[in-house]
């Protein structure tokens, strides 16, 4: 008898693929949260994956029996009572390398279109370039280069770490905060096999905060905001914050209020406080740059994740 998987949020034909290679049954049907329990009970589903939209709470876990594992395809879990399900018996697993260069590279997507103000020329050009080109081409001529500028890193995991080198590519310094990682080692891989090394050492938030022409965050989900009016007084006057990490750790009303007074110059934002429905004084400020939280979302990354998870349900799910 095949076990089932039922991937409620996707899986990538890669991971499909190598787990029927290995007898298993993938089921990538979107069941709806309030159908969750029937379904996996009606068809004797064993392993339930999901990225972020699928919340895998007590509920499903008292009253899905045969559930032996729960995926996240992605890094944060904070749409799983983890510990719950452990002290159930349940395998909980995620992938937390596969998505982390893809999310690196989201950052410098929002910094390299908000220094050059494409975020906001991609939207007046349509309307107004066949008429007003002079004007435009004087609105957007003040951008400025990244190479030599600071780059703050708030949270230096995976996904900091391949921000950081990104940055260092780039001809930026790069200063980081960290409560658990107090130095790293941070490897380039170059082309033609060059190799570079940096070694950087963990500074206060305050001390990034001050000396930082950019800050991006890669935290997980907090109680509390990380970056709140506090931890924006700190920040340069016409600076810049990247959030790719989570909603909820920034407070988005006082970084709205530091948009429109100047204190910043520009937000990119990937993760919002109220996902699915973003607050629109955010989503139609001219000074932020925009996405639906897509930082694991290439298909090289779904890829990865994919075979992944399959490896890791194939060793703890016989």
């Amino acid at each position: 008898m095949k076990i089932k998987v039922l991937a409620n949020d996707g899986i990538s034909d890669s991971g499909v693929s190598l787990l029927e290679s290995k007898n298993y049954e993938v089921i990538t049907e979107n069941v709806p949260q309030d159908n969750l329990i029937e379904y996996i009970n009606n068809n004797n589903v064993s392993c339930l994956l999901v990225r972020s939209a699928t919340k895998v709470r007590k509920d499903i876990i008292d009253n899905c029996e045969n559930l032996k594992l729960i995926g996240r395809g992605g890094v944060g879990m904070d749409n799983i009572d983890v510990e719950y399900a452990k002290g159930k018996g349940i395998h909980v697993i995620n992938t937390p390398a596969a998505s982390s260069h893809s999310v690196a590279e989201l950052v410098f997507s929002h910094l390299f279109s908000c220094v050059r103000f494409l975020h906001d020329s991609n939207r007046n050009m349509p309307l107004d370039g066949d008429t007003n080109f002079k004007s435009l081409k004087k609105n957007y001529a003040k951008g400025s280069e990244l190479k030599g500028k600071t780059l703050g890193v708030i949270g230096f995991g995976r996904i900091g770490q391949e921000t950081a080198k990104i940055a260092l590519g780039v001809g930026m310094e790069v200063v980081y905060c960290d409560k658990y990682i107090d130095s790293a080692n941070i490897e380039l891989n170059l082309a033609q096999n060059n190799n570079v090394s940096f070694k950087l050492n963990s500074c206060s938030l305050e001390d990034l905060l001050k000396q930082s022409d950019y800050v991006t965050l890669h935290v997980p989900a907090q109680n509390d905001y990380v970056i709140g009016q506090k931890e924006i007084d700190l920040m340069k006057k016409g600076s810049g914050l990247i959030n790719a990490a989570r909603g909820g750790v920034v407070d988005e009303l006082s970084l709205i209020k530091s948009l429109d007074n100047g204190k910043l110059a520009f937000a990119g934002v990937d993760t919002f406080e109220n996902e699915p429905a973003p607050s629109i004084k955010l989503l139609m400020n001219p000074r932020v740059s925009i996405t639906p939280h897509i930082g694991a979302a290439t298909t090289e990354a779904q890829d990865r994740i994919g075979i992944e998870l399959a490896n890791q349900i194939i060793t703890l799910v016989k």
